[in-house]
């Protein structure tokens, strides 16, 4: 959504309903501090999105790690992961780019949204 790529307009539309682990929402602020963009920018753009952001918890940390196992022959990682247990421990859909995500869906009892 923030770099205006297919599957933007279903991430604007679900958003203000959307919950992201903390170490998720690091990953995206690393995301674009690699790219070059400065951090009072970077700070501008996240702040103002309606996201719930989790704290990651021994519970869901756990539950990621034990995510390794069934989602290794995809080579998902550990933000992947993250992403998935929280889906999972929440009962929501993981929304994703990622189409590999769908082949471990069913294994791991998580609904997984594709966006593109």
């Amino acid at each position: 959504m923030l770099r205006e790529e297919v599957g933007a307009k279903q991430v604007a539309d679900a958003i203000s309903v959307a919950r992201m682990s903390v170490l998720n929402y690091a990953e995206v602020v690393s995301y674009f501090v690699h790219a070059g963009m400065s951090k009072v920018d970077i700070d501008a753009m996240l702040d103002p999105l309606p996201i719930e952001l989790i704290p990651v918890d021994k519970h869901l940390a756990r539950l990621a790690g034990h995510l390794r196992g069934p989602t290794a022959a995809v080579g998902l990682s550990l933000g992947d992961r993250a992403c998935l247990a929280l889906a999972k421990q929440q009962g929501l859909p993981a929304w994703t780019a990622d189409k590999d995500w769908k082949t471990i869906a069913q294994a791991i009892g998580v609904k997984v949204v594709v966006i593109r």
